[in-house]
């Protein structure tokens, strides 16, 4: 099949297309513009709830498509008044609220280019993104934020050289509230210029540059086209007819090229948008939001499973549970095939859903339109868990470069297992060697003022994407390896381990350092201290110097897991290392585990090592539950 498929070119074009009956404009890309695009949606739907959030009382502060417009208009003619021209960059450096959606669409309403940054960014990658983009104004939530923005900007020997000798311009730091100032500001002179701004956007205008992590460790901003961003709904309103009655939750940060798109869609659908400040809080938040709409990372799936089988504590609550999962999937099984599950299980079902079934729905806020994980790998296993719950819960695959959508499934068509179809629009080949390779309306315009990158991912028109896989007879793309040597987290955030390796590796006790954590709540490494580390660890430990043995001992992984800790504890919250395994000395070139190059083969060793790092995550599972 793989020789066959390096001929073959894979799209979605045989499907048939849904009916669709949302009251949402129709979108035409080769004219869409993301500014055009929410003012339409206020017109739509004006009376409709466009952002609620929960405030420190625990009641919902909602705006209708109409205020929330109001808002975004006041901020673009502000941004005006102080001189931002089309093009210029504006920054948001803050966590998911209302407030990060009206600095986006306000910015991209004067014609300005938005530049997200992770609100878990150290000050070192808040400076390049901010430096390397340009940018004019940031946007943050706070003091925490701004404090980072004021370390970030201020020039040091080290900033500059690894800058490449680059200066810090002066960049203008408004706070939320300073934003809400702006907003009550009297910039009705401003009108006319913004509205002529909007009229004069067109679909090819860059409407904002996404900086991800490359495998040197240095992030290239990502340029994403207003008609790359309409190419992507297209495909979405091909699959789902979401109504204005459907809402989701804003979980992901809006940093993630997912998640943005995903907010942008709701607008508009004219769908509400629930957003949720403190990630840590989503399990509280779910139930009392009930999104009928959800898009998250595995993790999130992954706490659900697992803590409902953690409540299953004694024997008999176990086997209930064990019970419940399997008339659900017996009878989802049956569904899928598209026949009558037998009576001996349908007659088991009401029973099963009432002690188990329904909870697990609760737990994620009851019935599901649409349920989607993408972003990192979704085991099997958790598909299962929520299709015997009665929630088919799909996967899309695609990356920041590729807009980010690449594949997409539908209730109709689908199929456990894979990352779903080709999105329309789009194309997808595979390459010698595996490599998925696309093309379509939202790929990328480039990297930011880096053409060689550019020319390098994107070859006779096709984005190389680094990942490895194969479309099955049915159209349904797998994601079975990664070429490009980037950790993708459960929770979506991708790490260059190089950086963190090097940064672990500072420390002469360690010989070899991998670093471990794709698919996976946190990083964690595989060290393996040099001859000369096991007697230095045995002196600082007062142990007898034998490796054979201070590899086992539990003191010396708890020494070792308070280096690495140390290590990585400047770099941002997700690149740092949460435990370790201990090597002896079985990291060589004579066991297959480094090259003759002495390049260190980084999946060997993680399959030689599994037992022991499963056993790892374990153990970090149950110290954080108790």
């Amino acid at each position: 099949m793989a020789a066959v498929q390096k001929t073959i070119v894979f799209t979605s074009n045989n499907l048939a297309p849904i009916r669709r009956t949302s009251p949402a404009a129709v979108i035409d890309e080769s004219t869409f513009h993301l500014a055009r695009m929410i003012a339409d949606s206020a017109e739509r739907f004006a009376d409709r709830p466009a952002t609620r959030v929960e405030g420190p009382d625990g009641q919902w502060t909602t705006t209708s498509y109409a205020g929330f417009h109001r808002q975004i208009l006041a901020f673009a003619r502000a941004l005006v008044a102080r001189g931002i021209q089309p093009g210029d960059r504006i920054a948001i450096f803050a966590n998911n609220h209302p407030e990060w959606s009206i600095a986006d669409l306000g910015a991209l309403s004067a014609g300005a280019v938005v530049v997200p940054v992770f609100a878990a960014s150290t000050a070192e990658q808040v400076r390049h993104i901010l430096v390397d983009s340009g940018s004019r104004m940031v946007v943050v939530a706070g003091q925490r934020e701004a404090e980072i923005v004021a370390e970030a900007m201020t020039p040091s020997t080290s900033q500059g050289n690894r800058d490449g000798g680059s200066v810090a311009e002066p960049v203008e730091v408004v706070t939320f509230d300073g934003l809400w100032r702006m907003l009550e500001e009297d910039n009705r002179d401003q009108a006319d210029e913004v509205a002529r701004r909007i009229e004069a956007g067109r679909s090819e205008d860059v409407a904002t540059i996404v900086y991800t992590s490359g495998t040197t460790g240095v992030s290239k901003g990502v340029m994403l086209a207003h008609g790359g961003f309409g190419n992507q709904m297209v495909a979405i309103d091909a699959c789902w007819d979401f109504q204005p009655t459907d809402h989701s939750v804003c979980f992901l940060p809006l940093a993630h090229s997912l998640e943005r798109l995903w907010t942008f869609h709701l607008f508009h659908c004219g769908c509400m948008n629930t957003y949720s400040p403190n990630p840590k809080k989503i399990g509280e938040l779910l139930p009392k939001a009930r999104p009928t709409l959800l898009v998250s990372v595995p993790m999130l799936f992954e706490k659900v499973m697992t803590g409902a089988k953690e409540q299953a504590s004694s024997p008999v609550a176990r086997g209930v549970m064990d019970w419940a999962l399997r008339v659900g999937g017996q009878c989802q099984r049956a569904h899928r095939k598209g026949k009558e599950p037998a009576a001996y299980w349908r007659a088991q079902l009401p029973l099963a859903d009432k002690l188990v079934l329904s909870k697990i729905r609760h737990a994620v806020g009851g019935n599901k339109t649409l349920m989607v994980s993408g972003g990192a790998p979704l085991r099997r296993e958790v598909e299962e868990f929520f299709s015997a719950a009665g929630i088919l819960l799909g996967q899309g695959y695609g990356l920041t470069e590729s807009g980010p959508m690449m594949t997409i499934y539908r209730n109709d068509h689908y199929k456990l297992g894979t990352v779903g179809f080709v999105i329309k629009g789009s194309q997808i080949r595979i390459a010698d060697g595996g490599e998925i390779l696309v093309r379509g309306g939202s790929v990328m315009k480039g990297y930011w003022k880096n053409p060689e990158a550019t020319a390098e991912a994107i070859r006779d028109g096709w984005l190389h994407t680094g990942d490895v896989g194969h479309v099955d007879p049915d159209g349904f793309v797998s994601i079975t390896d990664r070429l490009k040597d980037i950790i993708v987290t459960a929770n979506g955030k991708n790490v260059a381990p190089q950086a963190v390796e090097a940064a672990l590796m500072a420390d002469p006790v360690f010989e070899q350092a991998i670093v471990v954590g794709d698919a996976r709540p946190c990083l964690v490494a595989v060290l393996q201290p040099s001859r000369d580390g096991w007697t230095t660890l045995a002196t600082e430990l007062g142990l007898s110097d034998d490796p054979t043995a201070l590899a086992v001992d539990p003191a010396v992984r708890e020494a070792l897991t308070r280096r690495a800790a140390d290590l990585t504890s400047g770099l941002a919250h997700h690149e740092q290392v949460r435990g370790v395994v201990v090597a002896h000395d079985r990291i060589t070139m004579a066991n297959g585990m480094v090259t003759a190059t002495m390049k260190l083969r980084r999946r060997t060793i993680e399959r030689a090592f599994a037992g022991q790092i499963d056993q790892l995550y374990k153990d970090l599972h149950g110290r954080r539950r108790g």
